[in-house]
């Protein structure tokens, strides 16, 4: 059974930064995709950032230039370096890793203080 681990969320002021970790059971060279996403309050669910095996970025519109994820393939981690934090960046942030099917982590709140 895979676990994801999600961590480094918390409460900070805008303009603010944070580190969000998630930490996989079991090696991450074994899932093809790794990412992060969101769900804000009263929305849906939305993608932030993805990283292929292959060290390839994707990001969404809305935090480009903001955010960067990152990966250690040693420490079975991945990282979503968050900086210039707005408002509306306020979210439970969730760890995917896709390997024939998805697998999600149990969400870390992020909230942004204006």
């Amino acid at each position: 059974q895979v676990q994801l681990v999600e961590s480094g969320g918390g409460l900070v002021q805008a303009g603010g930064s944070l580190r969000l970790s998630c930490a996989a059971s079991e090696s991450i060279f074994s899932f093809n995709v790794m990412g992060w996403y969101r769900q804000p309050p009263g929305k849906q669910r939305e993608l932030v950032a993805t990283i292929t095996i292959g060290g390839v970025t994707n990001y969404d519109d809305s935090v480009k230039g903001r955010f960067t994820i990152s990966r250690d393939n040693a420490k079975n981690t991945v990282y979503l370096q968050m900086n210039s934090l707005k408002a509306e960046d306020t979210a439970v942030y969730y760890c995917k890793a896709i390997r024939f099917r998805a697998y999600w982590g149990q969400g870390t709140q992020v909230t942004v203080s204006s």
